[in-house]
């Protein structure tokens, strides 16, 4: 009788325990969707991000106060074209150079920007002599999409932006692909896949490794989560992407798509960079095929190497672009 009541408490303690398992995975589960949806909402989902400067008042005393006026006072014509997947409708601005020329130049934003905040970029590339096109990359500024794409769907639309700057300004163009943050990010991705024989080089500054490497970043850096945490929360939000989004997190890699360039690439960074930190610089110089040149800008911060010394920003440019584009 002793063994049979032993035998019954040990299949209620067995019983107990499986349903104890199954609650705390059930909870953990629930816990990880949540904070999963949340972040998802954060990182993919345009809007108000508090940890984003949006402010375009233009200031005197901005070291690129001259530029950034001449850029709002320039004549721009708007260019339309349609993503290359999702069906979107995409906007750019075009400012053709001041003398006829086959430079041209395809500017790419950072995350939450838009075209409007590369206006001193602009300036800077239209005083080199470059015809300048400006995209807003999907979800953001007047083109459509309702996730954003750190780079990955993007590096598509780019190369249709390209195609379309070649069809209007003729087969012998020379092509440069320029992009900051996100935009240095999606300049890396571009580099990756076949594009037209007339992009002659890239100029990427400050851009991620992988979407991965600054969502885990980020995660610590803003947010404070444990590292333990941050692998299961981002496999989570990488699902939910490639639901929403047609990608998961992983796939989104500079890294692996610079294995396959072999055009000409000058990587810039801050040395001082907090938000995609400077140590990422050194995998993707790393990781390009082709010629190359790194120039880390002492003291400067995110996406702020231009303004840190536009002389020698511009100097770094140019000298590096002379060599590839005549």
């Amino acid at each position: 009788m002793g063994l049979i009541n032993l035998k019954e408490q040990k299949k209620k303690q067995q019983h107990w325990l499986r349903r104890t398992i199954i609650a705390v995975i059930l909870v953990i589960a629930v816990a990880l969707f949540g904070a999963g949806t949340y972040f998802y909402h954060v990182a993919m989902v345009p809007g108000h991000k508090s940890f984003i400067n949006n402010n375009q008042t233009i200031k005197k005393s901005d070291p690129l106060y001259v530029q950034k006026i001449w850029f709002k006072n320039a004549k721009k014509q708007q260019w339309v074209i349609t993503s290359a997947t999702k069906n979107y409708r995409l906007d750019a601005d075009y400012i053709p150079a001041a003398h006829k020329t086959t430079k041209n130049v395809v500017i790419l934003h950072g995350f939450m920007g838009n075209k409007e905040k590369m206006g001193e970029y602009a300036t800077l590339f239209h005083q080199m002599g470059y015809n300048v096109l400006m995209p807003d990359a999907r979800a953001h500024g007047q083109s459509q999409g309702k996730y954003i794409g750190y780079g990955w769907p993007e590096r598509y639309d780019v190369r249709k932006w390209t195609k379309k700057l070649i069809a209007r300004n003729g087969q012998n163009s020379q092509v440069v692909i320029f992009g900051v943050s996100m935009g240095g990010a999606t300049t890396m991705m571009t580099s990756g896949i076949q594009m037209p024989k007339q992009v002659k080089a890239y100029v990427e500054d400050c851009g991620y490794t992988s979407l991965n490497d600054e969502l885990n970043y980020e995660a610590g850096n803003l947010y404070s989560i444990p590292t333990l945490i941050r692998w299961p929360l981002i496999k989570t939000l990488s699902m939910m992407n490639r639901v929403r989004n047609g990608f998961y997190i992983g796939e989104a890699s500079a890294v692996n798509s610079l294995h396959h360039n072999h055009r000409p690439m000058l990587f810039i960074h801050g040395s001082k960079d907090h938000f995609v930190p400077t140590e990422m610089v050194y995998s993707n110089y790393q990781a390009s095929r082709g010629p190359k040149e790194l120039w880390v800008v002492n003291g400067a911060a995110h996406a702020s190497s231009f303004a840190n010394n536009p002389i020698a920003y511009q100097h770094h440019i140019e000298k590096f672009l002379a060599k590839y584009v005549k």
